[in-house]
């Protein structure tokens, strides 16, 4: 009979352990775009402006980015099951008071400090399944990891419009706290530590550069929507940004032991595995964000309808994850990346020539192919690179491949939505046409908005053929790193 055991040598049941991270993430994760529809509804309980409720997400964003390269010191200094129990637990205060926020503060408070918990348990919920199986079976491991980090951001949407539509935009939060707080209980009884920890000291200056560069970046790209790129606080941010960032890069290759391993660049597996998945996220996060906006603004639909559009996407992410990490386990990445690429591109490319009269189940159908594409991409690239590096390093690739990842979709989303907002307003027709001509006027303006979407939908195309590329220096070697956590036969 065969047992696993935790770094203890205690018994432990892998999949309950596995269940549990799964259900918890999803409710972490699921808070990355959860309140993508209800603004509207925020903006009007709390009297507050476009740009104030944005900091809902932004703050989010930005915290959850901050903490994300933390995640590899903690999760090598303390404990798997105390630090999973500790981020869940401080996730749940969040939500707790974003659910019974009696003003806009409490609310931003409340997300600010879900997005610490996000920060932790989504970096650890990977390097937990990486290291608890083989590498010949981490695909299928991944792949269903890939189903709370995919589907759980993606049908985020659809829900918050449904609950919006239906209930109270409390209820977005009020409905996450009982299962967290089951994930909570089971958790005390059933997580292990499966992790190997040791006692390295949290160097200071690291932790400094590293909030202040990756904080100022993400805000700065994250502002591009609002300001635009020649905007003075757009530029200094970005500025600061990258001259921290070069200091904590700087800083880390000089230590004996960094805050943050970033010579997991030297492994190349590692690195083209790295930009391919930043590459597929930057296609997948702009288009998630475009697309509601033009059934939204062309086509007149409501939140939810939008959010509804999207739907078959959302799960066709959530069922091809399994699949593909098992496909991943048989056939490697490389034939997986590009045929996944090449699906993206063909999904993305007949955006670019949408028109007002589209009919929506095309819309449909081609985002389904671009998730399905996604999927093909997203994990198993993941989990090669992964199986480039040894255990000891896992937990530095996550967070590396994780920090990338989410810079990366903020470039994206700050470049399409400039591309998107510059050619609008340049197209626009004049303001006078609306009193002379008011048909015109709004047919005139139909196509500036449309104008506006094409050309974003070109540089989301070619996003797609960059990764495409990218895929073609992927390998199929399989490694075979041993997990940490082994089988004691009785």
């Amino acid at each position: 009979m065969s047992t696993t055991v935790d770094t203890h040598g205690k018994p432990y049941k892998r999949g309950l352990l596995i269940a549990i991270l799964l259900i918890g993430t999803f409710c972490t994760v699921l808070n990355q775009t959860i309140l993508t529809t209800a603004f509207p509804t925020l903006m009007k309980a709390f009297d507050i402006t476009t740009s104030t409720v944005q900091w809902l997400t932004t703050g989010f964003m930005l915290v959850n980015g901050i903490m994300i390269p933390v995640s590899a010191w903690l999760s090598s200094r303390f404990s798997t099951k105390w630090l999973y129990l500790s981020a869940m637990t401080i996730f749940e205060i969040g939500t707790v008071i974003a659910w019974t926020a009696p003003s806009f503060a409490f609310l931003l408070a409340g997300r600010l400090i879900q997005a610490v918990g996000v920060g932790v348990t989504m970096p650890l919920l990977q390097t937990i399944m990486l290291t608890i199986f083989p590498a010949d079976k981490r695909g299928a491991a991944m792949g269903t990891a890939g189903i709370v980090i995919g589907l759980a951001p993606a049908i985020g949407p659809t829900l918050s419009g449904w609950v919006i539509d239906n209930l109270s935009w409390r209820d977005l939060f009020g409905l996450i706290v009982p299962i967290v707080g089951l994930v909570l209980i089971l958790g005390f009884f059933f997580m292990a530590d499966v992790l190997e920890t040791a006692k390295p000291k949290l160097d200071f200056w690291s932790l400094v550069l590293s909030t202040i560069g990756f904080g100022s970046l993400l805000y700065g790209f994250s502002s591009v929507g609002d300001n635009g790129w020649t905007s003075t606080i757009v530029l200094s941010t970005l500025i600061i940004g990258v001259i921290f960032i070069a200091l904590f890069i700087w800083r880390q290759l000089t230590m004996k032991n960094p805050f943050l391993e970033l010579r997991v660049f030297k492994h190349s597996e590692f690195t083209i595995a790295a930009i391919l998945s930043s590459v597929a996220n930057m296609a997948m996060v702009g288009a998630e964000m475009v697309i509601p906006l033009y059934l939204q603004i062309i086509h007149g639909f409501s939140a939810f309808e939008s959010g509804l559009s999207l739907l078959a996407g959302a799960l066709m992410m959530g069922i091809m994850s399994p699949i593909t990490g098992r496909a991943f386990d048989r056939f490697g990445a490389r034939r997986l990346a590009i045929l996944g690429m090449f699906l993206l591109t063909v999904g993305t490319l007949p955006f670019v020539f949408i028109t007002r009269d589209t009919a929506t189940i095309y819309i449909v159908f081609l985002y389904a192919l671009r998730m399905f594409g996604i999927a093909m991409v997203m994990m198993p690239a993941t989990t090669a690179g992964m199986n480039a590096l040894p255990v000891d390093l896992m937990g530095h690739g996550t967070a590396v491949n994780n920090t990338t990842r989410q810079i990366a979709s903020s470039i994206g989303t700050a470049i399409l939505t400039s591309v998107l907002s510059n050619v609008t307003t340049s197209a626009k027709p004049a303001h006078s046409l609306l009193k002379s001509n008011p048909l015109g006027y709004k047919d005139s303006y139909f196509n500036a908005t449309l104008g506006g979407y094409h050309a974003a939908f070109w540089v989301a195309v070619a996003f797609c053929v960059i990764g495409l590329v990218v895929a073609f220096f992927m390998k199929d070697k399989q490694h075979s790193v041993k997990p940490i956590t082994e089988e004691v036969h009785d």
